[in-house]
């Protein structure tokens, strides 16, 4: 009589935020894992607060991830429970993934890398006026690689005065590009001689679909729009952009880009683009 070998303890991964539900990440990973004959799995937790989260994070380590994301609204909360964090995450003050090394959790962030090669597939951004909408942890970080890529001014628009104030010191600070903040209120009118406007906030996602509040008169046809919500790929943001003859960059671009990244970081494996975009739209039901 021959047994078969039970097979190996799958190698985890995954992502710790709040909402998740609608993020198609897991499904990504999963299918990219399997493409390459890895043993691998990515897990969405719904972490509820920030007490859970450091629960979450110490778990992962104790549970032997290779590592995880972190998505809204954590970005920020995250850092003082790793144990290390690379020089993005002391510029940005945010972290959108973790590895975990010899037992250490390390938090870096390419979430701004995403965004720039997304953006760059639409358009240039060198020498470009940038106006970004939000300034929570994603934000920081596009607000600051968009600068790196050599934006000549960035606008900052929050309703926060005092997070909108203090992302734009920061990227003052780490790029020496002029940033300027402008209060959110009502419908807001983008300032003129914008370029490349960015939605950075959760306003649009799946299922609610919700608007973003500006003034559409205020958007030229000659604006590069972007998004960074991931479903659904065409937000009804995006939708009216493109409607209006706006050049449109999408979040499922964004995700590709530094998903593939991340999975190099936990893997090893240097992956072929064609495979995430396959995956993303399959996962995404496209």
């Amino acid at each position: 009589m021959s047994t078969r070998p039970f097979p190996p303890q799958k190698q985890m991964t995954g992502m710790l935020g709040h909402p998740v539900a609608e993020n198609p990440i897991d499904r990504m990973f999963d299918a990219v894992y399997a493409h390459y004959g890895l043993n691998w799995q990515f897990w969405k937790s719904d972490i509820a607060s920030s007490h859970e989260l450091m629960a979450a994070i110490h778990g992962a380590k104790a549970l032997g991830y290779a590592g995880f994301c972190i998505t809204v609204p954590y970005k920020v909360a995250s850092i003082p429970a790793l144990d290390a964090v690379d020089q993005d995450v002391q510029d940005i003050g945010a972290a959108n993934y973790v590895t975990i090394e010899q037992g250490r959790t390390v938090g870096h962030n390419n979430d701004g890398k995403g965004v720039v090669k997304a953006i760059s597939k639409v358009s240039p951004i060198a020498g470009k006026r940038v106006a970004m909408l939000g300034a929570g942890g994603a934000g920081r970080a596009m607000a600051a690689e968009i600068a790196r890529a050599g934006a000549a001014h960035l606008t900052v628009i929050t309703r926060n005065e005092a997070q909108g104030q203090e992302v734009a010191e920061m990227v003052r600070r780490v790029t020496g590009i002029p940033v300027a903040w402008l209060h959110w209120e009502g419908d807001v009118t983008i300032p003129e001689g914008t370029q490349i406007l960015l939605n950075a906030t959760h306003l649009g996602a799946a299922p609610e679909l919700g608007q973003v509040p500006v003034d559409w008169d205020s958007i030229g046809a000659s604006i590069t729009v972007v998004d960074v919500i991931t479903n659904p790929r065409i937000t009804p943001f995006l939708e009216t952009a493109r409607n209006k003859g706006c050049p449109i960059a999408n979040g499922v671009e964004m995700l590709v880009q530094l998903a593939m990244q991340i999975f190099q970081a936990w893997t090893g494996i240097i992956p072929e683009e064609a495979v995430f975009q396959d995956a993303v739209s399959k996962a995404l039901a496209e």
